[in-house]
Protein backbone atom coordinates (compact mmCIF):
# COMPACT_ATOMS: atom_id res chain seq x y z
CA UNK A 1 0.00 0.00 0.00
CA UNK A 2 1.38 3.28 -1.03
CA UNK A 3 2.52 5.87 1.51
CA UNK A 4 -0.92 8.39 2.20
CA UNK A 5 0.02 11.92 0.76
CA UNK A 6 -1.62 14.05 2.90
CA UNK A 7 -0.12 12.23 6.23
CA UNK A 8 3.01 12.84 4.86
CA UNK A 9 2.61 15.68 4.44
CA UNK A 10 1.41 16.33 7.81
CA UNK A 11 4.40 14.98 9.09
CA UNK A 12 6.68 17.08 6.93
CA UNK A 13 5.08 20.41 7.85
CA UNK A 14 5.38 18.92 11.70
CA UNK A 15 8.98 18.47 10.88
CA UNK A 16 9.90 21.99 9.45
CA UNK A 17 7.69 23.86 11.66
CA UNK A 18 10.12 22.49 14.33
CA UNK A 19 13.28 23.25 12.22
CA UNK A 20 11.52 26.97 12.07
CA UNK A 21 11.46 27.04 15.37
CA UNK A 22 14.39 25.17 16.81
CA UNK A 23 16.77 25.39 13.82
CA UNK A 24 20.12 24.58 15.84
CA UNK A 25 18.48 21.59 17.73
CA UNK A 26 19.88 18.66 15.68
CA UNK A 27 18.15 16.96 13.33
CA UNK A 28 19.03 13.42 11.25
CA UNK A 29 19.83 16.44 7.78
CA UNK A 30 22.09 19.38 8.84
CA UNK A 31 20.82 23.39 8.70
CA UNK A 32 22.35 26.30 8.89
CA UNK A 33 25.15 28.47 7.27
CA UNK A 34 27.71 26.50 8.33
CA UNK A 35 26.39 23.72 6.23
CA UNK A 36 25.58 25.72 3.18
CA UNK A 37 29.01 26.73 2.80
CA UNK A 38 31.28 23.81 4.12
CA UNK A 39 29.20 21.23 2.19
CA UNK A 40 26.71 22.49 -0.52
CA UNK A 41 29.41 25.03 -1.85
CA UNK A 42 27.66 28.46 -0.79
CA UNK A 43 29.63 31.74 -0.42
CA UNK A 44 30.15 32.43 2.87
CA UNK A 45 30.15 36.17 2.27
CA UNK A 46 26.78 36.03 0.46
CA UNK A 47 25.27 34.37 3.40
CA UNK A 48 26.68 36.76 5.99
CA UNK A 49 24.78 39.45 4.48
CA UNK A 50 21.14 37.36 5.55
CA UNK A 51 19.95 37.68 8.54
CA UNK A 52 19.93 34.61 10.67
CA UNK A 53 16.06 34.11 10.90
CA UNK A 54 17.04 33.77 6.71
CA UNK A 55 20.22 31.09 7.14
CA UNK A 56 19.37 29.09 10.50
CA UNK A 57 16.39 27.05 8.93
CA UNK A 58 18.11 26.38 5.57
CA UNK A 59 17.82 22.49 5.32
CA UNK A 60 19.20 22.31 1.87
CA UNK A 61 21.07 19.29 0.11
CA UNK A 62 22.79 21.27 -2.45
CA UNK A 63 23.13 24.39 -4.08
CA UNK A 64 20.92 24.87 -6.96
CA UNK A 65 21.95 28.41 -7.81
CA UNK A 66 25.55 26.92 -8.69
CA UNK A 67 24.30 25.55 -11.81
CA UNK A 68 23.68 29.35 -13.14
CA UNK A 69 22.31 32.52 -11.28
CA UNK A 70 19.55 34.13 -12.66
CA UNK A 71 19.91 37.23 -14.74
CA UNK A 72 18.54 40.52 -14.08
CA UNK A 73 14.73 40.68 -14.51
CA UNK A 74 13.89 37.26 -14.86
CA UNK A 75 11.54 35.67 -12.74
CA UNK A 76 12.53 32.94 -10.68
CA UNK A 77 10.06 30.14 -8.80
CA UNK A 78 11.53 28.47 -5.90
CA UNK A 79 9.80 25.30 -5.20
CA UNK A 80 9.34 24.25 -1.32
CA UNK A 81 11.13 27.69 -0.60
CA UNK A 82 10.99 27.52 3.40
CA UNK A 83 12.29 30.49 5.23
CA UNK A 84 13.93 31.34 1.65
CA UNK A 85 17.70 31.19 2.04
CA UNK A 86 17.57 30.23 -2.04
CA UNK A 87 15.01 32.93 -2.73
CA UNK A 88 16.83 36.02 -1.34
CA UNK A 89 19.48 35.24 -3.02
CA UNK A 90 17.82 34.81 -7.09
CA UNK A 91 16.28 37.78 -5.37
CA UNK A 92 19.56 39.84 -5.51
CA UNK A 93 20.43 38.36 -9.06
CA UNK A 94 16.97 39.10 -10.28
CA UNK A 95 16.81 42.86 -9.16
CA UNK A 96 14.36 44.89 -8.45
CA UNK A 97 12.82 44.85 -12.24
CA UNK A 98 12.68 41.27 -11.52
CA UNK A 99 10.50 38.61 -9.33
CA UNK A 100 11.17 35.35 -7.14
CA UNK A 101 7.94 33.58 -6.65
CA UNK A 102 8.83 31.64 -3.28
CA UNK A 103 6.44 28.39 -2.90
CA UNK A 104 6.14 26.33 0.41
CA UNK A 105 3.18 23.90 1.85
CA UNK A 106 4.20 24.93 5.13
CA UNK A 107 2.56 27.44 7.14
CA UNK A 108 5.34 28.46 9.58
CA UNK A 109 7.56 28.39 6.86
CA UNK A 110 5.16 30.64 4.74
CA UNK A 111 4.98 32.81 8.09
CA UNK A 112 9.13 33.06 8.41
CA UNK A 113 9.65 33.63 5.12
CA UNK A 114 6.75 36.27 4.84
CA UNK A 115 8.73 38.21 7.75
CA UNK A 116 12.21 37.81 6.13
CA UNK A 117 10.78 39.75 2.98
CA UNK A 118 9.36 42.45 5.20
CA UNK A 119 12.96 42.11 7.20
CA UNK A 120 15.27 42.85 4.24
CA UNK A 121 12.76 44.68 1.94
CA UNK A 122 13.03 42.67 -1.14
CA UNK A 123 9.62 43.79 -2.75
CA UNK A 124 10.03 41.21 -5.72
CA UNK A 125 9.67 38.42 -3.62
CA UNK A 126 6.17 36.92 -3.39
CA UNK A 127 5.55 34.16 -1.12
CA UNK A 128 2.78 31.42 -2.19
CA UNK A 129 1.25 28.99 -0.13
CA UNK A 130 0.65 25.80 -2.23
CA UNK A 131 2.02 22.12 -3.12
CA UNK A 132 4.93 21.00 -5.54
CA UNK A 133 2.76 19.28 -7.51
CA UNK A 134 0.61 22.05 -8.15
CA UNK A 135 2.47 25.50 -7.96
CA UNK A 136 0.18 27.84 -7.34
CA UNK A 137 1.92 29.69 -10.78
CA UNK A 138 0.32 30.51 -13.76
CA UNK A 139 1.75 28.81 -17.21
CA UNK A 140 4.66 29.96 -19.43
CA UNK A 141 5.94 32.37 -16.34
CA UNK A 142 9.15 31.24 -15.42
CA UNK A 143 12.88 32.18 -16.64
CA UNK A 144 14.36 29.80 -14.17
CA UNK A 145 12.31 26.91 -11.55
CA UNK A 146 14.64 25.77 -8.61
CA UNK A 147 14.11 23.09 -6.03
CA UNK A 148 16.33 22.04 -3.01
CA UNK A 149 16.02 18.82 -1.67
CA UNK A 150 12.17 19.31 -1.65
CA UNK A 151 10.78 16.78 -4.54
CA UNK A 152 12.59 13.87 -2.82
CA UNK A 153 9.56 14.65 -0.38
CA UNK A 154 6.86 13.93 -2.96
CA UNK A 155 4.72 11.22 -3.81
CA UNK A 156 4.36 12.05 -7.08
CA UNK A 157 7.63 13.16 -8.53
CA UNK A 158 6.31 13.04 -12.08
CA UNK A 159 3.39 15.46 -11.50
CA UNK A 160 6.35 17.99 -10.10
CA UNK A 161 8.35 17.48 -12.61
CA UNK A 162 5.13 18.52 -14.94
CA UNK A 163 4.60 21.53 -12.89
CA UNK A 164 7.79 22.91 -13.04
CA UNK A 165 7.84 22.45 -17.13
CA UNK A 166 4.10 24.13 -17.19
CA UNK A 167 5.36 27.68 -15.10
CA UNK A 168 8.24 27.79 -17.08
CA UNK A 169 9.01 29.79 -19.90
CA UNK A 170 9.95 28.40 -23.36
CA UNK A 171 13.70 27.97 -23.19
CA UNK A 172 13.82 28.24 -19.29
CA UNK A 173 15.76 26.53 -16.89
CA UNK A 174 15.22 24.01 -13.88
CA UNK A 175 17.74 24.02 -11.25
CA UNK A 176 17.30 21.26 -8.72
CA UNK A 177 19.59 19.99 -5.94
CA UNK A 178 18.05 16.46 -4.18
CA UNK A 179 18.15 13.54 -3.11
CA UNK A 180 18.73 10.48 -5.31
CA UNK A 181 18.73 6.78 -3.87
CA UNK A 182 20.53 4.20 -6.73
CA UNK A 183 18.50 1.26 -5.46
CA UNK A 184 15.59 -0.12 -5.19
CA UNK A 185 13.95 0.70 -1.57
CA UNK A 186 11.59 -2.38 -0.22
CA UNK A 187 7.98 -1.87 0.09
CA UNK A 188 8.12 -1.84 3.81
CA UNK A 189 10.77 1.08 3.34
CA UNK A 190 8.40 3.58 1.00
CA UNK A 191 5.48 3.10 3.00
CA UNK A 192 7.05 4.31 6.32
CA UNK A 193 6.19 7.51 6.42
CA UNK A 194 9.36 8.28 9.13
CA UNK A 195 11.83 7.11 6.45
CA UNK A 196 10.17 9.49 3.84
CA UNK A 197 11.06 12.77 6.43
CA UNK A 198 14.03 11.11 8.01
Amino acid sequence: MPVDAAELRRAIERVYTEVVNDPKKGYHFHTGPDHAVERLGYVREELAELPDAVTAPFAGVGNPLSLGRPRPGDTVVDIGAGSGLDTFLAARAVGPEGKVIAVDMTEAMLRRGRDNVALIGHRQIEYRQGLAEALPVEDGRADLVISNGVINLSVDKDAVFREAFRVLRPGGRLQIADIVIHKDIPPAGREDIAIWTA
